[in-house]
């Protein structure tokens, strides 16, 4: 874990409420993708937690969605103003998982993560499927980008307004060696019961703190108590354990 001073290189709405921002800094301690980083804005106790994107260089970019008064501060900040950010948190994806053809699925901002971990896996040579879930064409976003590093996209909506109508389940190739995703707690539940290899899932959890010292992220396993922003985000699918 490291805290640093980012500069803002550039910013710009994907959607109407999705935005991309990139960040100048040390990018040293974020050492896998499915990470994420705690950004300081001005006048606000709580940091805000938002996974890492990508890494090219010194470049940091995240994808965020405007849900709160953070978000919208930080969606009208500039090219050239500074950002305190914790970089590091959180355990991150395993690409050694993932056999030769994995399958990632991700539903709205649950999508980000999920970029660089492909960018990995496809420059491992893996055959990269990829499923991502909106609930309306107006909300999707970073499917070109997808495409232009060589995987297979399949888009969900659920209103049927851009391809296969319904959701990331309805869409599930038939040949997969293992899954990653990220997205709200029902699609992961949802996900979990249909797929017929291991996974990793990434879940969200409010964060007092973000690097595992206040405890309030805690969720129960199979093997006992563990932090969403320490030992998680990312959980294996044999240790998750399903609150009613």
């Amino acid at each position: 874990m490291k805290d640093g001073i980012f500069t803002i290189q550039a910013q710009r709405p994907l959607t109407q409420s999705v935005f991309e921002i990139k960040l100048l800094g040390d990018i040293s301690a974020i050492t896998r993708p499915g990470q994420f980083v705690n950004l300081r804005l001005d006048g606000l106790f709580l940091r805000r937690p938002i996974s890492v994107c990508d890494l090219e260089g010194e470049t940091l970019t995240l994808i965020y969605k405007v849900v709160g008064k953070g978000t919208a501060q930080l969606s009208e900040m500039l090219p050239g103003q500074s950002v305190p950010v914790l970089t590091g948190l959180g355990n991150g994806y395993d690409t050694a998982l993932s056999g030769d053809r994995p399958l990632l699925i991700g539903g709205g901002v649950g999508v980000p993560p999920l970029y660089l971990l492909a960018k990995q896996l496809r420059a491992q040579g893996k055959a990269v499927s990829v499923i991502l879930g909106f609930n309306t064409a107006s909300e999707l976003f970073y499917e070109q980008e997808f495409r232009a590093i060589g995987c297979e996209v399949r888009v969900t909506t659920v209103d049927g307004s851009r391809g296969v109508k319904g959701f990331v389940t309805d869409a599930l190739p038939e040949d997969y060696t293992y899954v990653y995703t990220c997205g709200p707690e029902p699609m992961l539940r949802a996900v979990y019961r249909r797929i017929r290899t291991g996974g990793s899932f990434s879940f969200e959890k409010r964060m007092g703190c973000g690097f595992g010292a206040c405890m309030g992220c805690s969720c129960k396993t199979v093997t006992g108590y563990k932090r969403i922003c320490k030992e998680g985000p990312v959980l294996q699918k044999e240790e998750i354990l399903w609150e009613d």
